[in-house]
């Protein structure tokens, strides 16, 4: 056992889990913010339940059960003062909750960053809600079931099937031993818990999206309770100036509109924010209810072959980020580290990530918005069997879920649901999945492009991208365009007969997994990989990579890549640093040969196929 997890456990044992440091204390939504909220994590009771029999003994009542496990971490994790690593297919968790006098009167939710996979709540003894995902936020109305300045009994059942087919689990090992590219499971809670108090005509929701072209940001409001008697009132601030206001009647039928004198758009390399804050004022004058925000003006398109960003021809450079730690698994130990994890990868020359096999937190998004750093947003989709109705309609209502929550964010260029989907046939669930996929995405959110498939089997994208680990003048000659046939893909249609699938038609380009090239230490080569076998000394580890980076940058028709990865994760070695953070090589190295080729493309050429 680590000694952190010792000394984790000892602290619990001894009953100082609640006088720590509350773990991620910051506020979990950082985009819809209020002021009147008390944050959950920390010190809970749980219990196992491997026969699936905590119903019948009425678990649902237990005022604690005899394990301690730190919330929001997974109970595999080190951070969670548990670490039990084997299968975990039902857990039950157990706290008091001490509901404030003063929000007699309000609406009270309590909210769940994400819970894996299925979450039954129960308040005194009764079930309330039942949440299905691996990685989407939910929030439980309470209102009715809890008094104000009293305190209840919260209990939670998570039921989780990684192995079923059924549900989502991205990178979760189906094995007990990590193996290959799957690594320790994540059961339960494993985000920020939290409650809030909201007035019943209060703001639920905003849709806020960036017209640069109109030099316009145009917002769409929902309200709890809607009332032609109150007002909503937005204000656009650049730091304490305010540039834009307006004041619209509170209803669901109201559009703001909010026009700009200048702009400062955001990019990576300048990511401009204004400030945002929304207002519900009663007839009487008074403030019933204020949220603040925040939103960058950019724009993002595809056109002839290319990937725009502002209107200018941008060439992504991602990186692979699978957002694994060592200590808390899926869990951030900290908000720092998810601000350094970016800062790291800005610092050897990428301009964003493809965020991998994992349903990344609202915290993680809002520090790429601060930073300056695009991002791919993907679903957890490994461990789904893709020609199944019930996985199918799992994944679209999580999906959905997401892209509501996470659609207002100007760090997102890109949502990409699924990642190599090689077992899926071409009639049935999937592709009818991968349409309605496509289509709900667009329907709630036109402004971005979506890559329907990472690695091909692709139904319906905007992106065309492909997997090529292939080295120097393999992989340059792997992507040479022939007259009258497709580009490189990972798929052959023709001789599997894919009629379903699409057909190249002149999308941007990307070879959005490449590279993982190992670095292996000494100790570790008998249990540990990367792609290509492992590369003796650092000068022809670089001279490798620079071999593949100059490729694509011949490559005239790739408009953007990912490389594979940032930091190693469990037994794959393949990552810029080291999995606890530390660098490999000099950081230098790694980004004059990262940035050969530029952000932003200087002279486009028509790309004829």
């Amino acid at each position: 056992m680590k000694i952190r997890t010792i000394l984790t456990a000892l602290a619990l044992f001894m009953g100082l889990g609640t006088t720590m440091a509350q773990p991620r204390a910051e506020y979990p939504r950082p985009q819809f913010e209020r002021t009147d909220w008390v944050n959950l994590n920390g010190t809970w009771t749980y219990a196992f339940d491997f026969g699936r029999t905590g119903e019948a003994r009425n678990y649902a009542t237990s005022k604690g059960f005899d394990g301690k496990i730190t919330v929001p971490f997974c109970p595999e994790s080190s951070l969670s003062g548990v670490q039990y690593v084997d299968f975990i297919n039902s857990i039950w968790y157990q706290r008091t909750l001490n509901i404030p006098a003063a929000w007699e009167g309000k609406k009270i939710f309590l909210n769940f960053g994400a819970v894996d996979y299925e979450a039954t709540i129960y308040i005194d003894g009764k079930a309330v809600q039942t949440h299905y995902g691996a990685g989407s936020s939910f929030a439980v109305d309470l209102t009715k079931v809890v008094k104000p300045g009293q305190s209840h009994n919260l209990v939670i059942r998570v039921n989780d099937d990684l192995r079923g087919g059924k549900q989502p689990g991205g990178k979760q090992c189906t094995s007990y031993y990590s193996a290959g590219c799957s690594y320790t499971r994540v059961t339960g809670i494993w985000q920020t818990v939290w409650m809030e108090a909201v007035d019943r005509e209060g703001l639920k929701s905003v849709y806020a999206v960036p017209d640069i072209d109109q030099k316009q940001l145009v917002v769409t409001p929902q309200f709890y309770t809607e009332s032609n008697t109150n007002k909503l009132i937005v204000t656009v601030l650049d730091g304490k100036k305010v540039v834009a206001t307006k004041t619209v009647p509170a209803t669901n039928n109201s559009i703001v509109v909010l026009p700009f004198k200048t702009m400062k758009l955001w990019t990576p390399e300048e990511p401009n924010l204004y400030d945002v804050t929304y207002k519900v004022v009663a007839q009487d004058g008074k403030v019933i209810d204020e949220v603040k925000s925040y939103a960058g003006m950019r724009k993002i398109h595809c056109a002839n072959g290319y990937f725009y960003l502002n209107n200018v021809p941008y060439y992504q450079r991602l990186v692979l980020d699978q957002g694994y730690y060592p200590d808390g698994i899926w869990t951030a130990p900290s908000d720092e580290a998810l601000k350094h994890d970016i800062e790291m990868s800005k610092a050897v020359g990428f301009n964003g990530a493809r965020l991998h096999q994992k349903n990344f937190e609202e915290r993680y998004f809002y520090w790429a918005d601060k930073l300056g750093y695009i991002t791919w947003a993907e679903f957890a989709s490994w461990g789904l069997n893709v020609n199944d109705e019930l996985a199918a309609r799992n994944t679209l209502g999580e999906w959905a879920e997401l892209v509501e929550r996470d659609r207002n964010h100007p760090s997102i260029v890109t949502w990409t649901p699924f990642n190599e989907t090689w077992g899926a046939r071409d009639t049935g669930a999937y592709p009818r999945m991968m349409r309605d996929l496509y289509n709900i995405t667009k329907a709630m959110d036109p402004s971005r492009p979506v890559n329907d498939a990472s690695g091909d089997s692709h139904v319906l994208t905007d992106i065309w991208s492909v997997h090529n680990y292939r080295r120097g003048d393999d992989l340059f000659n792997s992507l040479k365009i022939e007259e009258g046939k497709e580009p490189y893909r990972n798929i052959n249609i023709n001789d599997r007969g894919k009629q379903n699938f699409a057909r190249f038609d002149g999308q941007p380009y990307m070879v959005d997994e490449f590279g993982g090239l190992p670095w292996i230490k000494e100790a570790d080569r008998g249990s540990s990989w990367g792609y290509g076998g492992n590369i003796d000394t650092e000068e022809d580890f670089f001279n490798i990579l620079r071999g593949e980076i100059e490729a694509l940058k011949a490559s005239k028709h790739v408009v953007g890549f990912c490389y594979t990865q940032i930091t190693d994760v469990e037994q794959e070695k393949n990552g810029v640093y080291y999995y606890d953070r530390t660098p490999k090589f000099d950081t230098e190295k790694w980004r004059e040969i990262f940035m050969l080729i530029p952000s932003v493309i200087e002279d486009p050429v028509e790309i004829k196929y």
